[in-house]
This record gives structure tokens, C-alpha cells and sequence, in this order.
């Protein structure tokens, strides 16, 4: 093989390589955060009252109580798989 088409192919190639990379960077950033900065997630029907443009089920002042069957006792995710602090920190 010629040296210039090695050359050819080695530029061909990173080219390629960075687009990728940067397409694949858009999509995550994309997928993973909503208009609102917030995680994107599908809440459930009962998730009627929006706080900062989040949907929330009743009785969400009061967490401890009102969220844990969902989210878990400890508010991390629970069998919604989705943290409560991904969005409030440690707002408790």
C-alpha cells in the first residue's frame, strides 16, 4: 500500500471516529435531561401536581410518608428505580 493512501485512510478514519463520538455526546445529552434540567422520567397517572415542571403525586410535602412505597424509605429510587434527590438533593 502506497504511503498516501495509508495517510488517506488514517484521516478517513479519526474523521470518522470524531463524528461519532460527538453525534453519540449529542444523543446522552440529550436523552438524559428534560427541557426543565431535570432527569427525563414517565410518571404515573396519580402524578397530577407539578412542581417546577415535575409531576408529583399528592401529598408530596410530606415524603417520608406520602412517597416511600414508590421511591423507598429511603426516597433513592425504591421500585421506581427514580431518586427523589436526583431533583431535590437534600431538600428533607
Amino acid at each position: 500500500m502506497k504511503p498516501e493512501h495509508r495517510k488517506t485512510r488514517q484521516i478517513m478514519w479519526l474523521s470518522g471516529s470524531w463524528s461519532f463520538l460527538l453525534i453519540f455526546l449529542l444523543f446522552i445529552s440529550v436523552s438524559c435531561e428534560s427541557e426543565e434540567g431535570y432527569p427525563q422520567y414517565n410518571p404515573p397517572s396519580d402524578h397530577t401536581i407539578s412542581k417546577d415542571g415535575v409531576m408529583h403525586k399528592s401529598g408530596l410535602s410530606d415524603p417520608a410518608q406520602n412517597c416511600t412505597d414508590c421511591h423507598g424509605d429511603d426516597l433513592r429510587g425504591g421500585t421506581s428505580l427514580v431518586s427523589c434527590y436526583e431533583c431535590h438533593g437534600k431538600e428533607w
